[in-house]
């Protein structure tokens, strides 16, 4: 069975849309999705990249654009009131949560928490209630985060990731093929039949 690395950070909303759908194209494929969070300041600083945002022409267009895709898939969207936000922790998280067979209902609550619900993911708060949602000890959890064997695990898949040449997010590899953005999910569909 092929799998997807989807490399990812939950302040990304391009991430988020591209969340919403592989699941399903997933499943026409017979693939499996590995959820990688990566640090994407970590990324971009690597490749000499920068987030749009920051881009005044850029950050404009953004805001239509995201609105599109997100009407385009028929998926909820707000732009996050808490962006840009520190989203380490909950990318963390997704380890903890990987180590129970729940990183992606973790990876899809906190995806929808943040860019769906303007949630604050970077709250312990939120960062419990996302965790008892999927069925992890919130306070177990909480403190596995703070662990240096988790904090190695995402700082391990962000260097996996700047080392396979990813520049931004999402960033997904079928193989050795690095497949950017939410708009190029039916080359990463093509890639997972061929």
């Amino acid at each position: 069975m092929k799998t997807v690395d989807f490399f990812f950070d939950f302040s990304s909303p391009y991430s988020y849309l591209a969340a919403t759908q592989l699941p399903a194209l997933a499943a026409r494929a017979g693939a499996t999705i590995a959820y990688r969070p990566f640090v994407l300041f970590a990324v971009f600083k690597a490749a000499g990249n920068d987030m749009p945002a920051k881009i005044p022409t850029k950050g404009a267009y953004l805001f239509k654009d995201l609105d599109r895709w997100a009407r385009h898939y028929g998926v909820p969207f707000r732009f996050s009131s808490h962006f840009p936000s520190n989203t380490i922790k909950a990318m963390r998280m997704v380890h903890v949560a990987a180590d129970q067979g729940k990183a992606e209902a973790f990876s899809q609550a906190a995806f929808r928490a943040m860019w769906a619900e303007d949630r604050d993911i970077a709250s312990p708060e939120t960062l419990a209630e996302l965790a008892r949602g999927v069925g992890l000890d919130a306070e177990a959890a909480l403190a596995a985060i703070e662990t240096p064997a988790i904090k190695d695990r995402l700082r391990a898949d962000t260097d996996e990731a700047i080392t396979r040449g990813a520049f931004g997010a999402p960033a997904m590899f079928v193989g050795d093929e690095l497949f950017w953005g939410n708009d190029r999910l039916h080359f990463v569909e093509e890639a997972l039949k061929g």
